[in-house]
């Protein structure tokens, strides 16, 4: 695939000057960014106003599902903005109607009503805020290796340090330490000890907190953003288990594992696993117009059958966004994109990342499903010393600052957080796409390799 447009730096430049201008960026002190100025993208890649291309292996942030511009998706959105652009939420849309029909059909169980959100911080906002007025109860519990939004609660419910400007102690949250064999704060040796640890380790909190206190525990399904750690066998039943026995809402965060990534409509799949409430965005329509929301049980819709529930927002279900989950679903399913995802990681991502680890002494750990993956990269391989400090920034996160670098250069955008480099394509990504990913990540590993010891 080549770039639709000629070479433009003039052009360039100017969107450049005026996004410093006057464009106020997340997540970022505005004087130290410099944003690439993109020109355009289609399936896989995009490309910039120099001609230069790239292969996104961060799906946008991680919602690309499809890849970019899909046709059938371009043209459903164009359609229904010509058949009706926006309605309030309080009334009967067809196209909402059969986005939550065609959403609740793929969602785990009883989950069949469907509160639609504009994007995934406010699902989990109503999703917290329908457990605690089901259970009467204000405590949350979340895992301090997470990541659920930016908003009020969402970002204090967040473990990684993002929350800590924001964090105010006054939410209700507590947070504990869910499995990570790699990384144990439990010295756990085996799957099966993490698992039995971390789960002893969550019934003691509660039992301090005290379970009568408790609205819901938070989990994402598979950790996104904190590092792609799959549960060990067991755990989330267990969790699942523990939640019943005190009656605390069990709240599956599938913003970013869901609609596909993991090779499953769900990553709760992988593990017969139905919760109480489960939120989703990103790639419920390829991240083509905000749309989030909350798969919502049988037992907690009947909580607001008589009840009002006091939360909805002006964008509620729009249709535009509508109109792009409901053909995002039916292209899923008519180019088999979640078996083509599964197959994926199976085939060329899992086996091509881990041999990759063999080579590189900067990987000490390859972990992932489907298109959800994550590379763990070490400056000692025996020591598990990762390569970057927690939460390093300026010099100290030099080397994985060189590996983005090198790798952007071999033409791959990666995703990098922290000590660590995910391999999140878009879940349609083609074998050959994919295996250039791999042949970019195996060069760039090259120069994180350089800082081991």
């Amino acid at each position: 695939m080549t770039p639709h447009v000629e070479p433009d730096p003039q052009a360039g430049a100017a969107v450049k000057a005026a996004d410093r201008a006057h464009v106020f960026h997340s997540w970022s002190a505005q004087g130290l960014i410099d944003p690439l100025a993109v020109a355009g993208a289609e399936g896989s890649y995009f490309w910039d106003y120099d001609g230069n291309r790239y292969l996104d292996f961060t799906s946008g942030l991680v919602y690309t599902n499809i890849g970019y511009q899909h046709p059938t998706v371009v043209a459903a959105i164009q359609e229904q903005a010509g058949k009706l652009a926006t309605f309030a939420p309080a009334f009967a849309v067809d196209v909402r109607s059969e986005a939550a029909r065609l959403i609740a059909e793929r969602t785990p169980g009883d989950l069949n009503k469907i509160f639609f959100t504009n994007g995934g911080a406010e699902a989990v906002e109503n999703a917290v805020r329908m457990a605690r007025l089901h259970t009467g109860r204000t405590k949350l519990l979340s895992a301090y290796r997470s990541y659920h939004g930016a908003t009020s609660t969402a970002i204090n419910l967040t473990g990684d340090p993002r929350r800590w400007a924001s964090d105010t102690a006054s939410a209700g949250v507590v947070h504990f330490w869910a499995p990570f064999l790699y990384r144990s704060p439990f010295y756990a040796t085996t799957e099966a000890e993490e698992c039995a640890r971390a789960l002893q380790h969550l019934e003691d909190t509660i039992a301090f907190e005290g379970p009568q206190t408790i609205a819901a525990i938070i989990l994402e399904s598979v950790p996104g953003t904190a590092g792609i750690m799959i549960p060990p066998p067991g755990y989330l039943a267990g969790v699942r288990e523990i939640c019943d026995r005190y009656g605390i809402v069990l709240i599956l965060d599938e913003v970013m594992a869901g609609f596909g990534r993991t090779g499953r409509w769900f990553a709760a799949e992988h593990f017969d696993v139905v919760p109480d409430l489960l939120t989703f965005a990103k790639g419920v329509n390829s991240g083509y117009v905000p749309l989030g929301g909350v798969a919502i049980s049988e037992e907690i819709a009947a909580t607001f059958d008589k009840r009002p529930y006091p939360g909805g927002l002006t964008y509620s279900g729009h249709p535009l966004a509508c109109a792009a989950a409901v053909a995002t679903i039916q292209v899923m399913e008519d180019e088999k994109v979640v078996e083509h995802a599964a197959h994926i990681g199976e085939t060329v991502l899992g086996p091509g990342l881990r041999e990759l680890a063999e080579r590189h002494p900067s990987v000490g750990e390859v972990r992932g499903l489907g298109v959800f993956w994550a590379l763990d990269l070490v400056r000692n391989k025996e020591t598990r010393e990762p390569l970057v400090p927690y939460n390093a920034a300026g010099e100290a996160n030099a080397p994985m600052a060189a590996f983005a670098a090198e790798a952007k250069k071999n033409g791959l955008w990666p995703f990098v957080n922290m000590n660590r480099t995910h391999a999140v394509p878009a879940c349609n990504i083609s074998e050959a796409e994919a295996k250039e990913g791999l042949a970019a990540l195996d060069a760039a590993l090259t120069v994180a390799d350089r800082h081991t010891v």
